[in-house]
């Protein structure tokens, strides 16, 4: 008989006007890395906060056995006195702590009224060479970047005993050489004898690392596959979307125009360290009814890039020349560039796209508020007509919702994108910027996101699409700019364009700037 240390019989969970997971059972072998897929939508991450008592027991129906013993957890506190610790998709840090301080908020080393100082840091030390970070304890969390970070929610989780570790996501935000490391972390852990839980819309680590899978759909469990029984990504996702799905991406005859828009020597400074230029003398061209693509490592500037031809919203001491149609314009506000027909999709809807506790309504109309207001002696909302264009953007973009009133918040993440793909559709843009539009979305939500922007760059638009996804890339854009450390390093057509020569670009740009800056020395 399997030694199972987690048992989920039969979970039901509902929200107003919708089940969210309904007669869901999970069975989880000790030691083993079980991997829980589905498309937006499917209950994984609601399954995991039932089991992490994020949703206290009473409000779902079901019953969780952890080790034998039947569990009523109450709060998080209380998964983890019992061994279980989660690590959401958005990392529970402070950033403004240090690493040790971080580890240890909420479980304190020393008495209750005095923090043993010595014992903080030097048992957090400990922890990070576990998990192969180098860096100090006392180093503030604002001074890492996000895949040290991630490491040390996996530290901090070390620090509480863990014995079913439940990571949500873990990778989302994570270049290919962290998401590779951290996946072998738990490959490390698990010859240990430690039980993981992996949430990941990245079919291909899943395949890498997990021993089992269980796919969701619609909040219902599907389909529990074995690596002994064998399982490969095509299997997991024909499970996930319930059809074969033969092509990643959407076929579509480009019908490519004259320039519309142009960037020429454009500088930005960084807004706190002054010294510091994130963009380097960029120049590029977009075409009417194109998709063009800005591919780059982590830190290369393609997000600054965007974010700054929006408006100036990001960076200082800017310079350059913008063109739309050929004639010079100066953008100084977000305002101004949408008043130009240019939106930006940012990369972090929770943080500065969306506003979470508001319902879908508000979201979808907020970029542009002045074609939804009555004349007359005050400026009034035309409450009508909002709701009539919200409910044309829900059914564009395919959003899964139980009415135009619901709460983002309340969504999935993948449902989430597609509101904030609907709020900057609304405004109608003739170029329109996608910061990682398909992060943290499924395989199918995906296709469907690829569907839109064909039909937006069919309609005369023109799409920039920044991604760290290459073959997204390679499968959606008509070309591409490579960029490496603020710089353009080349310009690839979609003909021409492979992974090898998007990272020998990079590479190729990365020794040129050391030689350059050695010959200076």
């Amino acid at each position: 008989m399997d030694d199972l240390i987690l048992e989920m019989k039969n979970i039901t969970k509902t929200f107003p006007g919708v089940k969210a997971l309904d007669d869901v059972s999970l069975r989880v072998k000790r030691g083993e890395i079980h991997a829980i897929c589905g498309e937006n939508g499917a209950g994984k991450s609601t399954l995991m906060k039932v089991l992490s008592g994020v949703y206290p027991f009473g409000t779902y129906e079901g019953q969780i056995v952890y080790n034998g013993r039947n569990c009523e957890f109450q709060s998080i506190r209380d998964s983890e006195k019992a061994g279980i610790v989660i690590i959401h998709q958005e990392l529970a840090l402070v950033p403004l702590l240090s690493i040790g301080e971080n580890m240890f908020l909420g479980n304190e080393q020393g008495t209750k009224f005095n923090i043993d100082w010595n014992e903080t840091y030097g048992k957090a030390d400990q922890y990070l060479k576990l998990v192969g970070l180098n860096e100090s304890s006392h180093t503030l969390i604002k001074d890492i970047g996000v895949g040290k970070q991630q490491l040390v929610e996996i530290a901090k989780a070390l620090a509480k005993d863990v014995r079913l570790l439940i990571l949500d996501e873990p990778t989302a935000s994570l270049n290919e050489d962290d998401s590779r490391h951290l996946l072998d972390l738990l490959l490390e852990f698990k010859k240990k004898g430690m039980t993981s839980i992996i949430i990941s819309h990245k079919i291909n680590e899943i395949a890498y690392c997990a021993d089992t899978v269980t796919i969701l759909r619609d909040g219902a469990s599907i389909k529990e596959m074995s690596r002994d029984e064998g399982f490969d990504e095509k299997t997991i996702v024909n499970a996930m979307v319930g059809r074969d799905v033969a092509h990643r991406f959407p076929s579509r005859t480009p019908k490519i125009g004259p320039v519309v828009f142009e960037v020429k020597d454009w500088t930005v400074y960084h807004p706190t360290y002054h010294d510091k230029i994130v963009c380097d003398h960029v120049s590029l061209t977009l075409r009417k009814g194109e998709i063009l693509g800005i591919s780059g490592l982590m830190g290369a500037g393609r997000t600054e890039l965007a974010m700054s031809l929006f408006g100036r919203s990001y960076g200082t001491d800017i310079s350059g020349h913008t063109f739309i149609n050929g004639k010079e314009v100066v953008l100084k506000t977000p305002k101004e560039a949408i008043e130009n027909k240019i939106s930006y999709m940012t990369e972090d809807r929770k943080g500065n796209g969306l506003i979470l506790p508001e319902p879908i309504t508000t979201n979808t109309t907020l970029s542009s508020l002045y074609k939804i207001v009555k004349s007359g002696r005050r400026i009034t909302i035309d409450r009508d007509l909002e709701i009539e264009q919200t409910k044309k953007y829900i059914a564009e973009t395919g959003t899964k919702c139980s009415s135009h009133e619901q709460v983002v918040g309340n969504l999935s993440g993948g449902n989430q994108q597609k509101v904030l793909l609907g709020k900057w559709l609304f405004a109608e843009p003739d170029i329109l910027f996608l910061d990682e539009p398909t992060r943290g979305i499924d395989v199918g939500a995906k296709y469907e996101i690829y569907c839109l922007m064909n039909s937006i760059v069919d309609s005369g638009k023109s799409i920039v699409m920044i991604s760290s996804e290459m073959p997204e890339l390679l499968g959606m854009c008509d070309r591409i700019y490579v960029m490496s450390e603020g710089r353009i390093a080349g310009e690839l057509t979609q003909e021409e364009a492979t992974q090898e020569k998007i990272l020998t670009m990079i590479l190729n740009s990365e020794k040129g700037r050391v030689k350059l800056h050695d010959s200076k020395d």
